[in-house]
Formats: C-alpha cells, structure tokens, sequence
C-alpha cells in the first residue's frame, strides 16, 4: 500500500519515489547530498511492510520537504539490498551526505517512526555536524573490525555524547565491551536502548548477549563426546552454544555446518535455526556470517 498515488498534489514526484538499482546512485547517494533519504526495502509479500510503508510516507510528508523516502521492491532490485546486507524485510536505512547513517529492521510503531523522520529531518543535508556523526560511526565500524576495541568505543561514545539516542553507537559501545569480555557492562549499555528500538547494531548485540547468558560455561565433556563420536549431533550443538557464547564466532559457526553437512534436517533443523542465531550475534556483516552463508547455500543447494 502507498500513498503516493493519493497525494499528488502533496507529495512532488522527488519527494516520495519508487527505487530502483538502476536509479539507487541517483536518487539515494547523490539526493542525500542535499537533503536526508530514507531507503524502505520492502516486498509486495511482505505483510509487515505493508503497515510500515504507509507511516513512513505520512512521515516524510508531514516532514515537508526536509526529508525523501525511496521505496525499493527487493524483489525486482536485489542488487544494493545484497550489498547492504538486508536479511529481513521491512529495512530501513537513511542516508545522509552519501552515506547510511542510521536504520531498523521490522514494523515498528507509528510514534517511533515519527521519530526517526523527525531526528533526520533535523539533520539537514550536508551539514558539518551530521558529516562528523557519520564520520565518527564508519571510524567506529572499522576500527571494530580491525580489533581496535579501545578506539571504536572513544568513537562510539563521542558520538553518544552528541546524541544519547543514537542506536547505532549505542550497539557499537556495547559490542566493544561484548568484544573485551565485560557481558555485564555491555548489557548497561543495551540498556540504554528503549526495550522496543529497532536497529541492526543493537539487535545483533542483543542477541550475542542472550547467547552469552545461555551458553554452556565449559566445553570439555562436549569435545570428549564428540571424540568418541563425531556423529553426536547433540553434543556438537551445545559446543557451538558454547563457543558463540564467548564470542568465537567461527569456532560455532563451523560446527553448526559440520551438523547441517551431515544431516541439514537432524532434530527437525536445530542447527539451522541455531545458526541463524549466530549469524544475528555475530552480526550479519561479519566475516563469520558472510563465509557461513557461502557455506551453507554450498551445503543446500550442492
């Protein structure tokens, strides 16, 4: 459902638009040089999208101007989808200056979307201050992933200091303390989320400390099973419980594909669900969940 063909004379043709890969440089990288763009990856089968399309277009019209929204089927464009990592429908992300500098998954309220329209209106477009967040979130980011914990949780809380709301470095700071083995600090920060926010960042991290607070402390009779038997699914599960749950990643990941390799349907797909699990802790973008979802396609579809 949109509102687009309701609101002509509201709406101009720019402000409210149908993407597509062919016009994402276009209409999204180029546009939010000027003024905010909030991309909605949706599908006509999606009924979630189907709520959050028509809040997000009231949004963006009663923003008057101050913000864009393109809306990008995933099914007829799946090219910038693929490559932002969309792993559920709807996502949303908004870009600012070229660059993606907030978002959320799912169908969240009306209010929250409100929300979320009226922060990035306030941005403006290439404004000094929004360069410098997004700035800041991308040095976070890389720092992370190159195992710099100490500076991409200065950089977190640098941003954290201009806004106290912004997801993104909220599950940014906490998956540093996550990532220096303070679980407990790291839930302080959580937090500091409302309990309902939506946010790739703040998921993932959500979900690496539910792991953590369920995993196995040890792994020893575990591997002592198993090198009596590799074919002991169940202890080979609750191996990659452990492992995920203090954060080895990959060490989980390879032995949930070791179980779906030998039997991708055992326990009426436990491993499959588990992975996915993993994937969400680990974060969708990490190596781990990039290289297992090569795999696991390989494993299925051999």
């Amino acid at each position: 459902m949109s509102l687009i063909g309701e609101t002509q004379g509201a709406a101009p043709a720019d402000l409210i638009k149908e993407g597509t890969d062919a016009g994402f440089a276009k209409d999204v990288v180029e546009a939010s040089r000027e003024t905010p763009v909030i991309v909605d990856f949706w599908a006509t089968w999606c009924g979630p999208c189907k709520t959050l399309g028509p809040a997000l277009e009231r949004a963006v019209l009663a923003a008057k101007g101050k913000v864009k929204l393109v809306k990008i089927d995933i099914d007829k464009n799946p090219v910038y989808a693929g490559q932002l990592r969309v792993q559920s429908i709807p996502t949303v992300y908004a870009f600012v200056d070229g660059r993606p500098v907030d978002g959320f998954m799912g169908a969240v309220p009306e209010s929250q979307v409100k929300e979320f329209v009226g922060k990035l209106a306030a941005m403006g477009g290439g404004a000094g201050a929004v360069d410098q967040t997004a700035e800041l979130l991308a040095m976070a980011k890389e720092s992370l992933e190159l195992g710099d914990t100490g500076g991409a949780a200065q950089a977190y809380a640098q941003v954290l200091q201009a806004d106290p709301e912004n997801l993104t470095a909220i599950g940014g700071l906490a998956r540093c303390y996550l990532a220096g083995g303070d679980a407990e600090r790291a839930a302080e920060v959580a937090g500091m989320a409302p309990a309902d926010a939506k946010n790739a960042d703040l998921e993932s991290v959500r979900a690496a400390l539910a792991l953590a607070k369920t995993a196995p402390a040890e792994t020893t009779e575990f591997e002592r099973r198993l090198a009596a038997n590799p074919a002991d699914h169940a202890a080979r599960l609750e191996l990659a419980k452990a492992l995920a749950g203090h954060g080895d990643f990959q060490g989980a990941v390879d032995q949930l594909l070791t179980i779906i390799e030998q039997d991708r349907d055992w326990n009426d797909g436990e491993a499959r669900k588990q992975l996915l699990i993993v994937f969400e802790a680990a974060g969708f973008a990490s190596e781990a969940a990039r290289q297992g979802r090569k795999r696991l396609s390989s494993i299925l579809f051999s």
